[in-house]
């Protein structure tokens, strides 16, 4: 089964070790388990849970995006 990829991908900055495109919620949830900072609250808890549903077919990529983009706030990974 092909992976649903998003309409627009997110960018974001991991400081000095630089900077990541994800492209849909396959990578994204790759980056939650693999990557993440150790700051881990209730948008990073959504933002995996969704991915995976996302993933499964049970909610759509975009969802995962939005919550995604919620969590990349959340612990400031914004690129500048």
């Amino acid at each position: 089964m092909a992976q649903p990829h998003w309409q627009k991908p997110v960018q974001i900055a991991f400081g000095p070790l630089g900077t990541e495109v994800i492209k849909s919620p396959s990578e994204a949830l790759i980056v939650l388990t693999d990557r993440w900072p150790d700051m881990r609250g209730p948008q990073f808890v959504k933002a995996r849970s969704i991915c995976r549903a996302a993933i499964d077919g049970r909610r759509s990529p975009e969802e995962a995006r939005h919550q995604f983009e919620q969590a990349v706030s959340e612990a400031q990974l914004h690129l500048n």
